[in-house]
């Protein structure tokens, strides 16, 4: 997606499942994810498997953070394959995510876009990015982490009770679905700035693209 078409240089869309999901994987999830957690976990991206991974993925090996910050600090540059490495790991973590929430119920693929759709500019670094604004990022988005503890646990209240429902109707309450893609988006989002720092625009306060 180009930068002009997106409100913001991180977007997250996860297509609704308009149909019966599986009561089975359903009702045995927690178990079903732990394959493909442990592969999540050794890339080194720290996934929480209680539901969301805002304050974890971005603080793990998986992630070329560390040389990204003195890059962008005494280069100002970053390097198109660190970006391509940290997107491919935050789409996979995103498609985890998805799967933990019951947000979809094909099995996470490790490559395949399947159902989740997050894409993320990639900055020219001498253009879009100022060199000092990296040491402080993190500082700045503390106002964010206060908000999205909140947002995360009336999160994972609503995933309880869409686990119910699923079991019971097959569906996923629209509602709900939107509510917990809108968490994420926002927790990815800010991650993007403070840790990924893919961008200086500071995160909107939003659930909505």
């Amino acid at each position: 997606m180009k930068k002009s078409e997106m409100s913001y240089p991180l977007s997250l869309a996860i297509d609704y499942p308009d149909r019966d999901l599986n009561r089975s994987t359903t009702f045995l999830r927690m178990f079903m994810l732990i394959p493909i957690a442990i592969v999540l976990s050794l890339l080194g991206s720290g996934y929480n498997m209680e539901g969301h991974d805002w304050q974890f993925e971005y603080s793990g090996a998986g992630f070329v953070l560390l040389p990204l910050l003195l890059l962008i600090l005494f280069r100002q540059k970053y390097p198109r394959w660190w970006y391509d490495w940290n997107l491919a790991q935050a789409r996979f973590s995103t498609r985890v995510f998805a799967y933990s929430a019951l947000l979809r119920d094909e099995y996470p693929s490790t490559d395949e876009e399947q159902s989740v759709h997050l894409d993320i500019v990639y900055p020219d670094a001498k253009e879009d990015l100022n060199r000092w604004l990296p040491l402080v990022k993190w500082l700045l988005a503390i106002p964010h982490y206060f908000v999205l503890i909140f947002l995360g646990i009336v999160s994972m209240v609503l995933i309880i009770i869409a686990w119910f429902a699923i079991l019971f109707t097959g569906r996923y309450p629209k509602e709900i679905f939107d509510f917990v893609v809108g968490v994420e988006r926002w927790s990815l989002r800010v991650g993007a700035c403070a840790f990924l720092r893919v961008t200086d625009k500071y995160p909107p306060f939003r659930l909505s693209e």
